[in-house]
């Protein structure tokens, strides 16, 4: 099944940070971005996570919750998020339902071997539980201000319609 935009986004529960298990319907009523990442502690992963976690309040005073995917365990998730003082959860997905479910598992080449891997991809859900903006094959530099200018506008273009 393709993800579409303006479509109802894939439903999730799954184990996460802080002994929590995070579903969809727990940010209901505000935006959700959702980014799936390859694995911690990687120079990327971490860049990434870090200019989230560096515009973090900037997010929460548009009304977004930001949370991190990917298929490391939750004790390593733990860490990662401890090292880097992330104040966001992040989703363990090892068993890969949410990344077959918003479509992130690709085909990548690694030292000349391929394997299946996640595709650098973030989501805004919407307050409503609509998928609103998606970025696949992410570049690290300026995504974080790319997706939070995106939040910025779904909440003007929500107020100019209401």
């Amino acid at each position: 099944m393709a993800i579409e935009l303006d479509r109802p986004a894939p439903d999730f529960s799954a184990p996460a940070t802080d002994n929590q298990t995070l579903a969809l319907a727990d940010f209901a009523g505000q935006y959700l971005v959702l980014y799936f990442y390859p694995r911690d502690n990687t120079p990327g992963c971490t860049q990434e996570g870090e200019a989230f976690r560096d515009l973090y309040p900037k997010f929460q005073a548009e009304g977004a919750e930001i949370v991190g995917v990917s298929r490391d365990s939750v004790r390593k998730h733990e860490n990662f998020r401890a090292k880097h003082e992330f104040p966001f959860a992040l989703i363990s997905d090892a068993d890969e339902t949410m990344c077959q479910d918003y479509d992130v598992l690709k085909e990548k080449k690694l030292y000349g071997r391929q394997h299946i891997g996640i595709e650098r991809s973030t989501f805004i859900i919407g307050p409503d539980g609509v998928l609103r903006r998606m970025w696949r094959d992410v570049k690290v530099p300026d995504h974080a201000d790319a997706v939070l200018s995106a939040v910025h506008n779904l909440n003007t273009e929500c107020t100019a319609t209401d």
